[in-house]
């Protein structure tokens, strides 16, 4: 069973980012693993899996996977434009030894609750038995997968094991708590709440830089805590987002560049100037 603090870990890109940085998964992982987190969620939106192809991102998944050796669980988001593509990435995942994995609802097209259904349950039954989450992430997707949609997927599909749900305010999550199923919310400062009613943890972003500070809130959900990570949170929410997170990770020590795939960008070197020392901000903090 997955439960705690996961990083919606970023992927190492070099060349513009139009190449994987094969080099980098290794040293990032341990990373990760070092710094108090419970798994890692590959290839989401931090990690920029629907702007890769289904080759690479077979590649990445196999380097995350190999990286890890079991230190940490390891999911794999799988969800793609299309119902074969989603297939095709689940059932590598599994046959790779991933510990779970995840689809996102296709996005551009508003499917209807019958096609939802279908789409899902092939990808789950691609990686059957392996554990089978849903992503909920209505901002990205264009759409909400309906609720009606999860009880008939709950019914059928004997691998469904929970939800990853990046909707805010809490009032858009609270309706996927399902009894039974294992929900990880997505947005950091809601944890807290999430967490007292029952929420098996946190897939976050901002874990991917600061994986201590994610640990910590998911071990200790205060209020003061979950405020300090909001406001870290909007500090790197000021600039291209997933670039800040890599930038912060050199700034780290670590050999992840601020690469980025097109149409994403990195920083400016304006930008740059003026993103400070959010590291240093938030050690001082602890202080």
């Amino acid at each position: 069973m997955i439960r705690g603090a996961l990083a919606a870990a970023v992927t190492p890109l070099r060349d513009g980012g139009e190449v994987l940085d094969e080099q980098a998964f290794e040293p990032f992982v341990a990373f990760l693993a070092d710094n108090g987190l419970d798994g890692i969620f590959a290839l989401g939106t931090t990690g920029e899996g629907l702007l890769l192809s289904v080759e690479e991102r077979r590649r990445a998944a196999t380097l995350f996977l190999e990286a890890n050796a079991g230190q940490l669980a390891v999911v794999i988001h799988c969800g793609a434009q299309t119902t074969s593509d989603t297939v095709a990435l689940a059932e590598h995942a599994a046959e790779q030894g991933a510990d779970a994995v995840a689809a996102v609802a296709p996005p551009y097209y508003g499917f209807d609750e019958d096609e939802l259904t279908r789409h899902f349950t092939a990808a789950a039954a691609a990686c059957a038995p392996v554990p089978f989450f849903l992503y909920e992430i209505a901002a990205r997707s264009g759409y909400a997968i309906p609720l009606t949609v999860v009880e008939r997927l709950r019914e059928d599909v004997p691998n469904l094991v929970g939800l990853k749900v990046s909707d805010t305010p809490f009032e858009r999550v609270e309706p996927y708590l399902v009894e039974g199923l294992d929900v990880f919310v997505g947005s950091e400062p809601l944890a807290a709440e999430a967490l007292e009613r029952g929420a098996a943890g946190v897939v976050s972003g901002l874990a991917s830089a600061f994986p201590e500070v994610v640990a910590a809130l998911v071990a200790e959900p205060t209020e003061e805590r979950a405020e300090e990570i909001a406001a870290l949170r909007d500090t790197l929410q000021r600039f291209p987002f997933v670039a800040a997170l890599k930038l912060v990770l050199g700034r780290r020590g670590l050999p992840v560049r601020e690469d980025v795939r097109a149409p994403l960008r990195g920083l400016t070197e304006a930008e740059r100037a003026a993103f400070g020392n959010p590291v240093g901000e938030w050690l001082t903090s602890q202080s």
